[in-house]
């Protein structure tokens, strides 16, 4: 496309703009006009495309069968089962993995260095653990974190990512098996208030943290598992 690539180019996020009209009028009306002169095609691209909504997908599946000689589409989505299927089938599928702890690491480090952060080592492995994989997310939490205090450190990195330390997670799970009812309860409520947690991140964080209660064996896992199943089902679905 060269220095004109912008001419032949659309790129929306389809959170902020996810509804029907938004992809009759700005998808359908890019579509629609013909592509620059020495050109044969435009590309649409899509940020986010599972948030668009039902009737607004039914509405691109229509774009894209109607200008597939002139419009290339790109959709990037986080849940890809949140795309009908006709336009996955329309669709070459790319799966992308988390990236590496050791690469997180290495960027956040690099991050922190040019912007002038203290970094330490425990407030980086942090910051690998809570970022799941997700380099943006690494990033972002490192970015809240400093504008509180340029000395980042582990306890700060947790607090502001609303995230319970691996260690605290142990405690309460450890708690209901050896302490009964009222004092987990109590443990439980501590928690989810020092942490500025919701219910469903709580429960996400526990089954994360799982398998590696050493004091549990595999049968009490498992049992755990599905009643933290059900507890997220009720949580989510109400009831």
């Amino acid at each position: 496309f060269g220095e004109d690539y912008r001419t032949n180019l659309l790129e929306m996020n389809a959170s902020d703009e996810r509804g029907l009209e938004s992809v009759r009028t700005k998808v359908k009306g890019f579509a629609k006009t013909a592509p620059s002169p020495g050109t044969t095609f435009k590309v649409i691209f899509l940020d986010e495309a599972d948030a668009l909504t039902p009737d607004a997908q039914g509405a691109l599946r229509r774009i894209m069968e109607q200008n597939a000689e002139t419009c290339r589409f790109i959709l990037s989505c986080n849940y890809s089962s949140k795309v009908i299927e006709p336009i996955q089938s329309r669709c070459a599928v790319f799966r992308f993995r988390p990236i590496d702890e050791d690469q997180v690491l290495e960027m956040i480090n690099s991050v922190a260095a040019a912007e002038g952060i203290n970094l330490d080592v425990e407030a980086a492995e942090a910051i690998a653990h809570v970022s799941l994989g997700d380099l943006r997310k690494a990033i972002t939490s490192l970015q809240v974190a400093a504008s509180l205090d340029t000395n980042v450190t582990r306890e700060l990195v947790y607090e502001t990512t609303a995230t319970a330390p691996p260690e605290e997670l142990h405690g309460f799970i450890l708690a209901c098996k050896e302490d009964g009812f009222q004092p987990a309860r109590r443990r439980l409520k501590e928690t989810l208030d020092r942490f500025g947690l919701a219910g469903t991140d709580l429960v996400n964080q526990l089954h994360r943290e799982l398998g590696s209660a050493a004091f549990l064996d595999e049968a009490q896992k498992l049992a755990v598992t599905e009643a933290m199943a059900e507890c997220d089902f009720r949580m989510v679905e109400g009831g």
